[in-house]
């Protein structure tokens, strides 16, 4: 008997240890390099939208969870679902987070890879453009939390995050959410900017705010799964 429970013990440590190493969402330590898969909770991601007039504010029809992929991927595993009406053609949808702990007043130079579901296929046709291939992926960082602006009766974002597929100085675009197929079907796709990484600079605290969205040309639904996020830092003197 006693060497029954030894050896269940035993395994009970093991299959712990080998929980704790092989689970992605949460970090061992603050700041970068950072990667989520979001398994046990959003990991502090929080979703907004901007770009859209203040008369449009009741038909974005935008909501946010943490909840499992869509069939017919694994449902089992978590994502960050967003998803959002684009009544302005220039809708643009986002998660953002805080990281601390870095060196402050320096510069990063960051590479983002970012696994998302998305059912568009690249050369499907849409309203005021194609829903895979006209709703472009941005990612990138800001050393102030990138916040909601009213102005003038319509809601921007206080960050530059560039305009449709253009590139600003918060925010680079990696792509387009198009699957590459012709079947509208949920399928994981990646996209990274190994090949140009984003340069950026921290606050006084030592903190930066990561940011994931897309921008739209397509006037139409747009509902994505953020399933994995992973951010590397090249310090720069």
């Amino acid at each position: 008997m006693k060497s029954t429970l030894l050896l269940m013990s035993v395994l009970t440590a093991s299959v712990l240890t080998f929980t704790a190493c092989t689970d992605e969402s949460v970090p061992a330590t603050p700041g970068l390099p950072y990667q989520s898969s979001f398994q046990r909770d959003a990991d502090g991601w929080v979703a907004g939208l901007t770009d859209y007039g203040t008369a449009q504010d009741s038909i974005m029809e935008f909501k946010s969870a943490w909840k499992g992929l869509p069939a017919p991927l694994d449902t089992t595993r978590k994502s960050i679902m967003v998803e959002s009406m684009n009544r302005s053609d220039d809708a643009f949808m986002f998660i953002k987070k805080k990281v601390t702990g870095l060196t402050p007043n320096t510069d990063y130079s960051l590479i983002f890879d970012v696994e998302l579901a998305s059912q568009y296929p690249s050369n499907s046709i849409g309203i005021g453009g194609s829903p895979g291939g006209s709703v472009f992926l941005k990612v990138g960082a800001s050393p102030v939390e990138p916040t909601k602006v009213l102005k003038d009766g319509f809601y921007t974002i206080n960050i530059d995050k560039g305009e449709q597929n253009n590139d600003g100085k918060d925010a680079i675009r990696i792509g387009d959410i198009g699957t590459g197929d012709s079947d509208e079907v949920y399928k994981l796709i990646t996209r990274s900017n190994q090949t140009t990484p984003f340069k950026t600079r921290t606050n006084a605290q030592g903190e930066l705010w990561l940011i994931v969205g897309t921008d739209s040309g397509f006037e139409g639904l747009t509902t994505l799964y953020y399933s994995k996020i992973s951010v590397t830092p090249k310090t720069t003197k």
